[in-house]
């Protein structure tokens, strides 16, 4: 392992450590504004990081508790609580559904928190569906390389309640994971729901979603396709998402090498897949002028990874050590290719610099580190 390559794994590690909160929340970035809160989704591609990483480290320690098992821990308890303080609100809005009522939005779990666990301001795209099942399968992951078992009861608990919502909420239309398009229904949230349902299955066996997810599925392949057959970004949408190598990786709705998936993952390579290195979000992307996702590059070097194609994943890594600036941050994007440049200079003066470090790309980083075995 090359210096550069160690010292960035280090401060990977020691940027997400020193942003985590006492109540276990990790802050999406600490020195954006609009980003120094803690979601579920981030939190738990976060938390998965430490599970691989942890696993290292503790096994050369003969199996005690490592820094990072502790970090992930600390975040699934926080999740947990998160969850269960919003109990009353959330039977409220699952009883409504049930009853083919529409629910109160002020009802619905939170998508991003203060770093006390309280709700965010009221101004954001807060219905995010895709959270809770990433957490959920965050959580398995954490638990399968733990042995952490039997659950505490405060997660158990968490568990049965945040699945049921999903199991019962997934028709809904919501905000993708960029907080976007609110009233449609998204082929990579569907994903993260199916497989946050069946993490619950595994976490707690007493519960039975297949019946769920079998509808999830049919639902993606009947509405959820593009006129080229691929996944389509979301339902009667003709174009792609980098998101949707999600579906796959690492929700397991398709295999990686699905045929699906591969005529997918074709058209997010002709179509978002930058000259200079990283990865766009969608065609029609707009913010920061729409530019190249360092994190969402690493997600496809994961992707190249599971599909056993580690020489695109390892270039992958090391275009991404080279984004990284002189204190070893990385950025959430780039502005080197962008999609819609003059929208560049109206969201910095707007929101400030693009977000920097962002932990979601220092985990993604991390992450692809470990499936490569570097």
């Amino acid at each position: 392992m090359s210096t550069t390559t160690l010292n960035l794994h280090d401060r990977s590690l020691e940027v997400i450590l020193e942003n985590q909160q006492p109540g276990g929340a990790y802050l999406a970035c600490p020195v954006m504004p609009d980003y120094q809160f803690s979601w579920f989704r981030d939190g738990a591609y976060i938390a998965y990081a430490l599970t691989l990483d942890g696993a290292q480290i503790s096994a050369a320690r003969n199996g005690s508790m490592a820094a990072q098992w502790e970090s992930a821990y600390r975040f699934f308890a926080w999740g947990a609580r998160a969850i269960i303080q919003r109990e009353a609100a959330l039977e409220r809005v699952m009883a409504a559904v049930s009853a083919g009522q529409q629910p109160d939005m002020h009802d619905v779990l939170n998508a991003r928190y203060l770093p006390d666990g309280s709700d965010g301001p009221d101004d954001w795209p807060e219905f995010q569906l895709d959270g809770p099942g990433t957490w959920l399968w965050s959580l398995h992951e954490y638990v399968r390389a733990t042995g952490f078992t039997p659950l505490p009861a405060e997660w158990e608990h968490a568990v049965r309640l945040v699945s049921r919502y999903l199991a019962i909420m997934w028709r809904t239309p919501c905000y993708d994971c960029w907080e976007e398009r609110g009233t449609d229904i998204h082929t990579s949230t569907l994903a993260a729901i199916w497989g946050g349902l069946k993490a619950a299955q595994e976490l707690v066996p007493a519960l039975d979603y297949e019946a769920v997810r079998d509808e999830i599925k049919a639902f993606v392949l009947q509405n959820c396709l593009t006129p080229g057959g691929e996944l389509a970004k979301s339902v009667g949408v003709d174009m792609v998402d980098a998101n949707l190598l999600t579906v796959a990786v690492p929700h397991g709705l398709f295999e990686v090498n699905d045929p699906l998936m591969l005529r997918t993952l074709a058209r997010i390579e002709h179509d978002l897949v930058a000259p200079s290195g990283g990865v766009h979000r969608h065609a029609e992307d707009v913010y920061y002028g729409g530019g190249a996702w360092v994190l969402l590059g690493l997600h496809l070097g994961w992707y190249y990874a599971e599909l056993g194609q580690r020489a695109k994943a390892r270039e992958i890594l090391t275009w991404v050590e080279t984004q990284a600036d002189a204190a070893g941050n990385l950025p959430e994007q780039v502005n080197t290719s962008m999609f819609a440049p003059d929208h560049y200079d109206p969201w910095v003066a707007q929101r400030g610099p693009i977000a920097n470090p962002l932990l979601w790309t220092h985990a993604e980083y991390m992450i692809l580190q470990h499936k490569l075995g570097e």
